[in-house]
């Protein structure tokens, strides 16, 4: 049972395609969890973000930020390396619909206006990832034959 569910979670028949997403997509992730968190890369870190979220309803502020923080850059930096990737796409994709609702909705989809499209094309392609699995080139299909090879002995 154990091993089923594993084997779930970590199996993929993507090939390829599925780094080509979670690549761009983890850095991206990540880097916006490292402003949240760290103040790196002109981010405010958890101090200002969550002063900000907090004024905009989401509070604790702090516990928001570091929430949505955290869920970016170790979310992100899980799908980047292909580890649990399935669970880290989903948690980042929940991070996605929130940000879209609580923050661009009313703006329209132009990011211009900081409308949701941005936030829309990466739930779109964390629920992609969090569908396919992480792929042949992920830490998830090394675990995987681990796993079996673990077994068969």
């Amino acid at each position: 049972m154990k091993s089923s569910l594993l084997n779930k979670v970590l199996s993929s028949k993507a090939g390829v395609a599925a780094l080509i997403l979670r690549a761009p997509i983890g850095l991206i992730l990540a880097a916006h969890g490292v402003q949240k968190l760290f103040a790196w890369f002109g981010g405010y870190g958890l101090e200002g973000t969550g002063q900000w979220m907090a004024s905009i309803g989401m509070t604790p502020g702090y516990l928001m930020a570091l929430l949505a923080g955290s869920a970016e850059f170790f979310g992100g930096l899980a799908i980047l390396l292909g580890l649990l990737t399935r669970p880290a796409a989903v948690v980042a994709a929940f991070t996605m619909v929130v940000a879209i609702f609580s923050v661009h909705i009313n703006n329209g989809l132009f990011m211009a206006n900081n409308g949701y499209e941005y936030a829309l094309t990466l739930l779109v392609v964390l629920v992609a990832i969090a569908v396919q699995g992480g792929g042949s080139y992920s830490l998830d299909h090394f675990l995987l034959e681990l796993n079996s090879k673990k077994q068969s002995k």
